[in-house]
C-alpha cells in the first residue's frame, strides 16, 4: 500500500466529493476513483457509500480513516524529526497561544528565544483554547501557552503561574476607586471579550455566582481594542492583572468578593514527538 492511497483517502472524505478532491489534488476523477478502488481492494473492505449526491464513509471507512489519519500524523512527525538538528542551527517551532498572553508574555518570550536561537522559525498563532487543544490533538501545534482543566487524555498540561483577574479603569489609581462593590461594578459600563474567549466565560461563570448583571456596552474579539476604549474614560473592562502591568494610564481595581484567577499552562500533546527546538522553547518558558 503507497502513501498516495491514504492521502486520497483522506482528501476523499474531506470534500465529499471525488470530482472536488481530485481538484484539491491535482489528479484526474478516474485516476483518484481507481486508486480508491484498489485501497478498497487491498484491505477487502468498501469504504464509501457512493450512492449519494455526497460520498459518505461506510462504517468501516470511518473505522479505518481513524487509523488513516492517525498514521499520517505521524509519519508526518517523522518528517519533522528527520529535519531536526540537535544543535538548534535551524529548526522550526509552531506555537499556539490564547489572546491574553499577546499582551504581556509572547513578545519578550519570542525576543529571547529567538536571541538564543535566530535559525529556528517560528510560527506564532492565536486561538481560542478550545481552538488550540483541537490544534494539538491534530498536531498542527508544537506547544502552546493556555490554561489547565480538563483537556483530556491526549494533552499534557504543566502549570506555569498563577493569573488573577481585575477590572481595568483609566487613570491613576485612588482609594475611591482602589475596591469595588458588587452594586457598583453593576452599575460599571463594561466593555468585555466576545462571549467565546476563556476569560469572558469564566467572567460570565463568575457572574452568575454571584448573581449579578454586567452592563455589557461593548463586546470585541480583541484586547487592543478593549485597551483602547477602556482609555478613553467611559468604560471599564475585566482581563488578566499582568496585561495592567505593562498599560501607563490604566489601573486594576479589587471587587469584592475578588474576581477569580486560573493557572496557566504550557500544553503539548501527550506521546507527541518533541522537536529540540519545542524543547528548548519549554524550558526558557
Amino acid at each position: 500500500m503507497l502513501l498516495r492511497h491514504i492521502r486520497y483517502l483522506l482528501a476523499v472524505a474531506e470534500h465529499g466529493n471525488f470530482t472536488r478532491a481530485a481538484e484539491a489534488l491535482h489528479v484526474s476523477q478516474p485516476a483518484l476513483s481507481q486508486q480508491i478502488k484498489q485501497l478498497e481492494g487491498n484491505i477487502g473492505a468498501q469504504l464509501f457509500d457512493r450512492s449519494g449526491r455526497t460520498i459518505v464513509p461506510t462504517d468501516a471507512g470511518r473505522v479505518y480513516l481513524e487509523h488513516a489519519r492517525r498514521s499520517l500524523r505521524e509519519l508526518d512527525a517523522g518528517q519533522r524529526a528527520l529535519k531536526d538538528v540537535s544543535d538548534l542551527s535551524r529548526g522550526r517551532l509552531r506555537l499556539g497561544v490564547t489572546p491574553t498572553f499577546s499582551e504581556y508574555l509572547v513578545a519578550p518570550l519570542i525576543d529571547r528565544f529567538s536571541a538564543l536561537h535566530p535559525g529556528v522559525a517560528i510560527t506564532l498563532t492565536e486561538m481560542s483554547l478550545e481552538q488550540i487543544i483541537a490544534a494539538l490533538g491534530a498536531d498542527a501545534l508544537d506547544l502552546a501557552i493556555g490554561f489547565t482543566g480538563n483537556h483530556g487524555t491526549d494533552i499534557d498540561s504543566q502549570p506555569l503561574f498563577d493569573e488573577q483577574l481585575r477590572v481595568v479603569m483609566a487613570g491613576a489609581p485612588s482609594k475611591k476607586t482602589a475596591t469595588l462593590a458588587l452594586a457598583a461594578f453593576e452599575k460599571l459600563p463594561l466593555a468585555l471579550l466576545a462571549p467565546n474567549f476563556a476569560t469572558r466565560i469564566l467572567v460570565d461563570t463568575w457572574c452568575q455566582a454571584q448573581g449579578v448583571t454586567p452592563n455589557i456596552a461593548l463586546e470585541a474579539n480583541s484586547i487592543a481594542i478593549l485597551l483602547k476604549v477602556v482609555a478613553q474614560g467611559r468604560m471599564a473592562t475585566i482581563l488578566p492583572d499582568a496585561i495592567i502591568r505593562e498599560q501607563p494610564g490604566l489601573h486594576g481595581v479589587e471587587l469584592k468578593p475578588a474576581l477569580p484567577g486560573r493557572t496557566v499552562a504550557l500544553l503539548r500533546r501527550r506521546g507527541a514527538y518533541q522537536s529540540v527546538a519545542a524543547n528548548a522553547f519549554a524550558g526558557l518558558l
